[in-house]
């Protein structure tokens, strides 16, 4: 099978819940829109700008890509993220996620009352709290009373495993069934049908994963260029040190030599054990090593 061919085939297979195709999605406010009232339970929730992969930087300069980064009619930003595998804490990338959106989108020297709400929305296969829900609010609680408090920081995790007739359960099912498409959500179900089964969607998807797979490439030649220039300042900076001490060894052995043609056999003694004495002696009989 050609390449062509092989990438073509990987595109047939991919679903909303596969990066490429979610972040090709996202680049339509009107999908955001629609998949966020559903889990947010907002009939009339707008959202007015979407970001697929959204870059931020933490303060580190550490830069983390965002699925889609969607701002709403009512202020708040969400960061929409969808995982396959179960193979990380994953509730710790969605703190960070969300500390890093915060940090990027709030200017220097705002007061803290004024720092944005975000809201992480966490899509995946697995129900990573096993608690046979598709449908999770993670709120922060006062451990003593069970009071929940609001910083404006928002999590919540959607699974696709879970099936119990809603329309969170619904709509995760066309997220990741190839063949799953439900009239209760035309624009997810209309886009995804598009890039999956039509010429110019499935030409879109495969272009993008060509054009992926030569940036892996060419970074991972990048990489192999870097590594072979850190490898090659080691083994200089290895075979500098032996050198250096080649000719240290070298010196001393010329400068004892003269110690012992002069009969200064204290001197000797003493510059073996005081290394300021033993330079002294260098610039003194050996003027032009000093």
């Amino acid at each position: 099978m050609s390449n062509k061919a092989r990438i073509r085939e990987e595109a047939k297979k991919l679903n909303p819940i596969d990066d490429l195709m979610f972040r090709t999605m996202a680049e339509d406010e009107k999908f955001c829109e629609e998949i966020l009232r559903v889990i947010l339970g907002d009939a009339a929730l707008t959202v007015l700008e979407s970001t697929a992969q959204y870059a931020g930087t933490n303060p580190q300069g550490r830069s983390v890509i965002l699925d889609a980064k969607c701002v709403l009619g009512d202020g708040r930003k969400i960061d929409i993220e969808v995982q396959r595998a179960d193979d990380d804490d994953h509730q710790r990338r969605v703190r960070y996620n969300g500390a890093v959106l915060t940090t990027n989108i709030t200017d220097p020297g705002t007061k803290f009352k004024d720092v944005p709400d975000v809201c992480v929305v966490f899509i995946s296969r697995f129900d990573m709290f096993h608690g046979n829900l598709p449908l999770y609010h993670v709120d922060r609680v006062i451990r003593e009373n069970g009071q929940v408090v609001d910083n404006g920081f928002e999590e919540i995790y959607v699974n696709a495993k879970v099936k119990d007739g809603s329309d969170v359960s619904e709509l995760m099912e066309v997220f990741v069934n190839d063949t799953a498409y439900n009239n209760k959500f035309p624009i997810t179900s209309g886009s995804k049908r598009r890039y999956k089964e039509t010429e110019e969607g499935q030409q879109t998807m495969c272009e993008i994963m060509d054009r992926i797979a030569r940036e892996e490439r060419s970074e991972g030649r990048e990489e192999g260029r870097r590594e072979g220039r850190r490898e090659g300042r080691r083994e200089g900076r290895k075979e500098g040190r032996k050198e250096g001490r080649i000719e240290g060894v070298a010196r001393i052995n010329r400068l004892n030599s003269i110690l012992i043609d002069l009969g200064r056999f204290d001197d000797m003694k003493r510059a073996a054990k005081d290394q300021a004495y033993q330079a002294q002696l260098i610039l003194e009989l050996l003027p032009e090593e000093a």
